[in-house]
């Protein structure tokens, strides 16, 4: 893995989940690596589980994975979706508690397991203080999803999380930008809070509008500007 170099002017760049190992120096990136090791997992895999009490941490080198949780009635709701650069596991390791969310893989992922995080931050105060940012970071994104549960239709939900999807992930070609979705539509509706049959009519919806062109597993934005003012 090439090493990864510190971000200027941190304090006013806001962050976003998949950042953690961007922000990181060179040499904080060598003490991590040497106290973790590298690890894979082929697509469908359970990296954690929901109620396992485990300390370490896994930052994500490529693929991307599914954070989730499930209902008393056995309905998965999907709280986020990690790639590349993103710190998972990070409250266990801190506070002890069970983990609060099953993280599954998407496709085949690789990443750096760290069994003595606390170790790792006591050694690099600098990071501590990243962390701090990172976790509040996912907090306010957490209660944004919250708001839009309540303010948003289905439509713009499903809108918002492929604004989302496109802006992280997309990948420009001739006719929009490109977003290999590794979702099902059952995967899709757990992280939008809606049914399978309101997202499969929601996407119906950005379809005949123009906006977008689905297929197996992929979406292709034609309109990222008109997605996002249905987003809103």
């Amino acid at each position: 893995m090439t090493p990864h170099t510190q971000r200027t002017n941190l304090a006013n760049q806001p962050f976003e989940s998949d950042v953690f190992l961007d922000l990181l120096t060179s040499d904080e990136v060598a003490q991590l690596q040497e106290g973790g090791r590298p690890r894979s997992w082929e697509r469908g895999a359970t990296l954690f589980t929901e109620g396992e009490t485990s300390d370490w941490v896994l930052v994500l080198t490529s693929g991307r994975v599914k954070v989730s949780s499930h209902t008393t009635a056995g309905t998965e709701v999907v709280l986020a979706i990690r790639g590349p650069g993103a710190l998972i596991g990070e409250m266990s390791a801190i506070d002890g508690l069970p983990r609060s969310a099953t993280v599954s893989a998407l496709e085949r992922v690789e990443g750096i397991a760290v069994h003595d995080f606390s170790a790792y931050l006591r050694a690099n105060g600098r990071v501590a203080v990243l962390l701090m940012r990172l976790v509040t970071a996912k907090l306010r994104d957490a209660d944004r999803k919250r708001i839009e549960y309540g303010a948003y239709d289905t439509t713009g939900r499903v809108a918002t999380r492929l604004v989302e999807l496109a802006e992280r992930y997309g990948e420009p070609t001739a006719h929009g930008l490109r977003v290999t979705l590794p979702l099902s539509q059952d995967e899709l509706a757990g992280w939008t809070g809606s049914s399978r049959e309101a997202v499969s009519k929601a996407l119906r919806l950005l379809r005949d509008r123009g906006l977008i062109e689905t297929g197996r597993r992929r979406v292709v934005i034609h309109d990222l500007d008109g997605l996002r003012r249905r987003a809103r």
